[in-house]
């Protein structure tokens, strides 16, 4: 990321763009040109094919160092939560996966979970939750309410810290902002030291970068975004409702905030709202913009991913501190 400010226009402009990272972006395109979509070939087959590690970019190795434990659902089942977790952890990382509220798992991201315990000095604990279309909302949100409790529960017994963070990419940054309001409004707890908020999506109901993607192939696409929306709510619901989209929440007593985002990214804006809404009601956040990082951009090589991957890291570190 450049050093000047966030809204400096020059970090919007195409001259911006490193040409790593366009060839990035480049080959993006090029490797998921002619994947085929989920909404046809059906959720689980497209969840199956990225478990094997089939798809277009490999999967990710599993850590020898993570554990899974399971707690107790609000509708009676069990919620996996997968653990990474360093020797005396000065803190906890509730992590939420990304994938559209439709795929990704909690053991698809082990290396940057491993580099977050390590290199920020957290427990890491990644929840496991329900998926839509088989487990539409609220399902989802109400897993990670679920381990969000259980947490602040347990984290002190468990890792000998109660310092607590939260985080995710994409959806998962829905779903912790989501989180956060939940364990503010229906608990009482506001103890959260820092969220982690990458790429997020904070309007369901579609904001203009949303809207106006387009078509190219540069991992999320606005029928992406649609399809995937659709998958998640039901119909008949209030798309604007806070549980549903925080960005039209009260917005208080929030923890201090790191919003992550490209500027090729559809959920630019989703971003840019979010940072101003956060800041306007008091709370502290930091925008870090990256010129041409795409959708899931931390997860590919480069400079730009290097340099969200350390500041990320180094944000967690500090709020524990």
């Amino acid at each position: 990321m450049s050093d000047k400010k966030p809204f400096d226009p020059a970090l919007f402009r195409p001259e911006a763009i490193s040409a790593e990272t366009r060839a990035i972006n480049e080959a993006i395109v090029k490797a998921i040109s002619d994947m085929e979509e989920w909404w046809d070939v059906g959720a689980q087959k497209m969840r199956d094919t990225r478990a094997r590690g089939e798809g277009p970019f490999p999967l990710a190795p599993k850590s020898d160092a993570a554990r899974t434990i399971e707690i107790p659902g609000k509708s009676g089942h069990k919620i996996p939560l997968r653990i990474i977790a360093p020797e005396n952890p000065k803190g906890v990382y509730l992590h939420i996966h990304g994938g559209g509220w439709v795929l990704g798992a909690a053991d698809q991201q082990d290396p940057m979970l491993e580099r977050i315990a390590k290199n920020a000095g957290l427990a890491v604990v990644s929840v496991e939750y329900r998926l839509a279309p088989e487990n539409p909302y609220p399902a989802g949100p109400d897993d990670c309410e679920t381990a969000a409790v259980w947490l602040v529960e347990n984290a002190q017994k468990e890792f000998g810290t109660d310092k607590l963070t939260i985080g995710g990419e994409s959806a998962g940054g829905h779903l912790s902002a989501v989180t956060l309001l939940r364990m503010r409004d229906r608990h009482g707890y506001t103890g959260f030291k820092g969220a982690n908020l990458v790429f997020g999506a904070f309007d369901m109901t579609m904001t203009p970068s949303q809207k106006h993607f387009g078509n190219e192939r540069l991992i999320l696409r606005t029928v992406d975004i649609e399809q995937f929306g659709d998958a998640f709510l039901p119909e008949g619901l209030d798309r604007r409702h806070p549980d549903i989209s925080p960005l039209y929440a009260n917005l208080n007593d929030m923890p201090p905030a790191l919003f992550t985002i490209g500027t090729r990214d559809a959920l630019l804006d989703d971003s840019l709202f979010m940072h101003g809404r956060w800041i306007a009601a008091g709370n502290q956040g930091e925008l870090a913009v990256y010129p041409g990082g795409a959708h899931g951009f931390i997860a590919f090589p480069g400079e730009i991913a290097r340099s969200a991957n350390e500041r990320i890291d180094a944000f967690l570190a500090r709020v524990t501190a």
